[in-house]
């Protein structure tokens, strides 16, 4: 089996965040893989990695960074494929992660979720595999139609909510 998707943070320490992308994928049955290679410690590494990852079968690159958040962009750089930016929180409520992600020049695009968004990143890397795989597109689908119905549910429970004297 072949990862479709690679996740890549900085350091484990993001690793709690990026379970949650870790978490979608399996669920969903799209192959993944995870590694931990720093922009600034290993920075040959990461070009190894971002220029063979085509090569290795993976569709879309998730890189999250916290701080400088240099490692989507230097990913990006490197590849053709698609790098979606994860924001980790840190010193400034991940405002200065995301600053370094959105603000990429003109020719090295990044795709970025919200500060700490590892499950929409996940999301949005099978969205673009849906693109070409049927199944993928099935599941994306699937996922996307049981929204509705957990707000549903969560309405009928509000519904029965009891305890208040002034609730209609």
């Amino acid at each position: 089996m072949e990862p479709l998707v690679s996740i890549i943070m900085g350091s484990t320490s993001d690793l709690p965040v990026m379970e949650k992308a870790c978490k979608w994928l399996e669920e969903n049955e799209i192959p993944f893989e995870v590694n931990a290679l720093s922009a600034h410690r290993t920075p040959q590494a990461v070009e190894n990695f971002a220029k063979g990852a085509a090569s290795r079968g993976v569709k879309v690159i998730i890189a999250a960074a916290g701080m400088a958040a240099a490692l989507p962009g230097v990913i990006a750089a490197s590849t053709t494929l698609p790098v979606i930016g994860v924001p980790i929180k840190g010193m400034l409520d991940g405002l200065d992660a995301m600053l370094s992600i959105i603000q990429m020049p003109p020719g090295i695009p990044v795709a970025t979720v919200g500060v700490n968004a590892a499950q929409n990143a996940a999301i949005l890397a099978a969205q673009i595999i849906a693109l070409g795989n049927p199944e993928v597109a099935r599941r994306v689908a699937d996922h996307k139609a049981s929204l509705g119905s957990k707000i549903e549910k969560a309405n009928a429970e509000l519904a029965q909510m009891s305890g208040y004297k002034f609730k209609c």
